[in-house]
C-alpha cells in the first residue's frame, strides 16, 4: 500500500471515530425509542405464523417471538392488525416499527421496507421452501441488527 493512500485511510478512520458516530445507526432512533418504551408491531394473519384471538391479540409463532424480543428490550408492544398492504404502508410512513405475518424473502414489500435475515424455513404444500423474514423501517439498521441477532439466537439449529 502506498503511503499517501494509507495516510488517507488512517485520517478517514480517525475522523469517523472522533465524530462519536456509532454504526450501524438508526436515523429515526428506533432502537433507542423502543428500548424501555413501546414497540409498534403490525401483524397480518397468516396460518400458524400469526392468528388473531377473539380478544384481538395476535397469537402464533411470530407474536411469541416478538413478545420475547420486546421483553428483552424492556418494551411494551402496541399491536396493529391488518393486511400486509396496509401495514407495509404504515411501516413506510413511520407509524410502525415492525411487521410480521409469515412473510418470506420474496415479499413484494422489499422495496418499501428493510428485511431481517431469513430466520427459519418452511415448505408449502407443493414442497417449495420459503425463507421467513420480518419487515422493519428502511434505514433503521441498529434496530434491524438487534432483531436479527435475537432471531438468529432463536433459530432452529
Amino acid at each position: 500500500m502506498n503511503k499517501p493512500f494509507a495516510a488517507a485511510v488512517l485520517i478517514s478512520a480517525l475522523t469517523l471515530t472522533s465524530c462519536g458516530t456509532s454504526f450501524p445507526a438508526d436515523p429515526d432512533g428506533t432502537l433507542d425509542r423502543v428500548s424501555g418504551g413501546v414497540l409498534r408491531v403490525g401483524a397480518s394473519e397468516n396460518d400458524d405464523w400469526v392468528t388473531v384471538a377473539a380478544s384481538g391479540e395476535p397469537e402464533g409463532s411470530e407474536p411469541a417471538l416478538i413478545r420475547e424480543f420486546a421483553s428483552r428490550l424492556g418494551a411494551e408492544i402496541k399491536w396493529s392488525v391488518g393486511t400486509e398492504h396496509v401495514l407495509a404502508a404504515d411501516l413506510k410512513h413511520g407509524e410502525l416499527d415492525l411487521v410480521i405475518g409469515g412473510l418470506n424473502d420474496e415479499t413484494p414489500w422489499e422495496k418499501e421496507a428493510g428485511l431481517t435475515r431469513p430466520y427459519t424455513e418452511s415448505k408449502d404444500s407443493r414442497g417449495k421452501t420459503h425463507k421467513h423474514v420480518m419487515l422493519v423501517a428502511k434505514g433503521e439498521n441498529a434496530f434491524l441488527l438487534e432483531l436479527d441477532r435475537f432471531l438468529m439466537a432463536k433459530a432452529p439449529k
